[in-house]
This record gives C-alpha cells, structure tokens and sequence, in this order.
C-alpha cells in the first residue's frame, strides 16, 4: 500500500478539495447542514489554501485538515487548531489521517504555536482514538451541546503542546 503524502494546499486544489468535503459529509463528523447546490465555494474569506494540508496517495488527493487560527486575538496566535479533517471513504485505513494529524503538528510548530487544539463530536470515536494516539488529551466536554439527527451530542475539546 502507497504511504500518504502530505503537502499545502494550493488555489488548484479547490474543486477536488471541494467534492471531498461534500461526498464524505456525514453527522458523525459535522455539525453543518449537509451541502445543498449551489455550493459555495470551497476556499474564501475565512479559509484558503494556506489553512489547508492535503493527502495524496499514488498522486490522488484523498484527504485534507483544516488548520487555523482559534481566534483572531493576538494573545491566542500561539496556538493553531484543527478545523476539520476528512479522509476519503476508499482511503480509509491507510494511515492518511494520520499523517495529516503529524503534517498539521508539525506545519502548527513551523507556524510558531506551541499548542494544537481540536473540537470534535464525542459519538466520533474513530476519530478520538486517532487524537489520543497522536497525544491530544480531552480538556473540556460540553455535554449534550449539538442536536444532530434526534440525538443528543457532546462537543470534546482535545488539546496538546507542541
């Protein structure tokens, strides 16, 4: 099996990036209503391909991590956070999220933070496993927060130093 290559993203990769995102849409993952057309476009004001590391294996993308800014506050500029990650269905299980979690650790110390944080949905616990494995501890849970699909979801705050 190929190993996953990391790299950014760039302006090219926005309709792959695009179609991703909306085929890999699921409740267990995302709190956002699914994706309707028109779509909006995938890169803008808020996030663009410098926020972005995308995986490759035999040169098909097939999963990216969003790493951004907690808030435009200066006193939180040491710290990046993970805003999303998605990984192909047919990728699944080829370590290619987990080497978009080490590429986005190591594109946050490149960056100068010295902390990684993360939310992600307590029902996700493939997700969590993959987190804890690559040393992010649970440091908040706000329970109950997300109404998704008649059920009740915690959001888990996860963080760890760099």
């Amino acid at each position: 099996m190929p190993v996953p290559y990391t790299r950014l993203a760039t302006p090219d990769d926005e309709e792959t990036l695009g179609r991703l995102d909306r085929v890999t849409w699921s409740t267990l993952h995302s709190v956002q209503e699914r994706p309707r057309q028109p779509y909006a476009p995938f890169f803008n004001e808020r996030y663009g391909p410098e926020d972005h590391l995308v995986a490759e294996l035999a040169g098909i993308v097939v999963g990216f991590i969003r790493l951004g800014l907690p808030s435009p506050l200066a006193c939180h500029a040491h710290v990046r956070q993970i805003q999303g990650l998605v990984v192909a269905d047919e990728a699944r299980g080829a370590g290619v999220g987990r080497a978009l979690v080490r590429a986005a650790q190591d594109e946050a110390r490149r960056r100068g933070a010295r902390r990684l944080t993360l939310r992600v949905l307590g029902h996700n616990t493939p997700a969590r496993k993959l987190y804890e494995s690559e040393g992010f501890v649970v440091e908040g849970i706000l329970p109950e927060e997300f109404l998704l699909d008649g059920t009740y979801v915690d959001d888990v705050m996860m963080g760890r130093r760099l």
